[in-house]
């Protein structure tokens, strides 16, 4: 009697193992739910390709992966997002690189003023640098695409004009922009662009150098009722992920995600080169916004002044060991390719 009860508990014990082993790896498992964190406001261009990439891959894995989005630095900062999704924080963030200029020189150094015409050109040239030179700085994350701002211009609650018009004006930008500014003699004032309003609301600064999408993303055209039209150099930005989460993923999966990564960076720069022009229209139109075009004569002594900023960085950027004299080739080569010249 034992030795029946022993065998039949023994074919149970198979039984069930077999069923386990031949059971679909899926069967039980949910959808893979990733975080991603972002640090402007929703309605921003940031978060707006967020929630369109966020679509993109839930329909493009049949709902094998849900995204939950975090705008607003609502999970992690704009400075200390890539920490973040280093250590897990997020498994996805979004961040300005132009935040931590030291630490991401490469993927900087396209927001010298090299002539880049807009966001879609921009975005695929950042893209393309990234891919070629694969810098260091991005060695403990999985980078998933990269974009840029459109040209960044001038945003004041004082008519500038001229030269004699900005000098030791404190206007708002970061990164390499600031030596732009300071070039033009403004007094630059760095601060994350979500600090923004306030300081202009206590006349901590007078205006704001950026991409013009901000003057409705963030109503900046409530404060600011003049814009000084320079377009000049952009903001590079970069969506990254944890690189356990991403190892971690079945390869039909992470070919998704590969497939998205020029296509999302192309999508960015066509959505925000259309919006930026959107706004621009929606500030004259509903807060009696002002644009000022340079005459020809007093453009040439702008862009004079910005001569010795890419210089100075090659210089710079060479004696740390980047290959800046190259970098500076391909992004103004890269950039005439993409725009037709």
């Amino acid at each position: 009697m034992r030795r029946k009860i022993a065998f039949a508990l023994a074919g149970v014990f198979l039984a069930t193992i077999l069923a386990i082993t031949l059971m679909p790896a899926n069967a039980e498992a949910g959808p893979i739910k990733l975080s991603y964190a972002n640090f402007p406001p929703a309605p921003t261009f940031p978060c707006v390709q967020m929630e369109r990439w966020k679509k993109e891959v839930e329909a493009r894995t049949n709902g094998k992966v849900l995204i939950n989005t975090f705008p607003g630095g609502t999970l992690l900062g704009a400075k200390n997002m890539m920490d973040g999704v280093i250590a897990g924080q997020a498994d996805i963030g979004c961040l300005c690189m132009a935040y931590q200029p030291g630490r991401f020189m490469i993927t900087n150094a396209t927001s010298l003023p090299l002539g880049i015409p807009n966001s879609l050109v921009g975005s695929l040239v950042l893209w393309d640098i990234y891919q070629k030179y694969q810098p260091k700085a991005f060695a403990k994350v999985k980078v998933l695409t990269m974009f840029t701002t459109a040209p960044s211009n001038i945003m004041s609650k004082i008519p500038i004009k001229s030269l004699a018009d900005i000098k030791s004006v404190n206007l708002r930008a970061s990164g390499g922009a600031a030596q732009i500014l300071k070039a033009w003699g403004a007094n630059p004032v760095g601060m994350p662009m979500p600090a923004t309003p306030e300081a202009l609301q206590k006349g901590v600064v007078k205006g704001l150098f950026s991409s013009l999408e901000v003057m409705k993303d963030f109503k900046f055209a409530e404060l600011c009722k003049y814009i000084t039209v320079t377009d000049a150099a952009v903001y590079p930005f970069a969506v990254v992920m944890n690189m356990d989460k991403w190892n971690a993923l079945p390869k039909d999966i992470q070919e998704v995600f590969e497939d998205l990564g020029t296509q999302q960076s192309a999508w960015t720069g066509a959505y925000m080169d259309r919006h930026a022009k959107a706004s621009v229209a929606w500030s004259k139109r509903k807060q009696g916004v002002k644009v000022f075009r340079l005459s020809k004569a007093e453009r040439a002594k702008w862009n004079k002044l910005l001569e010795p900023i890419t210089a100075k960085w090659i210089a710079s950027a060479s004696a740390k060991g980047v290959p800046a004299k190259a970098l500076v080739r391909d992004i103004k080569a890269f950039s005439k390719m993409y725009d037709g010249r």
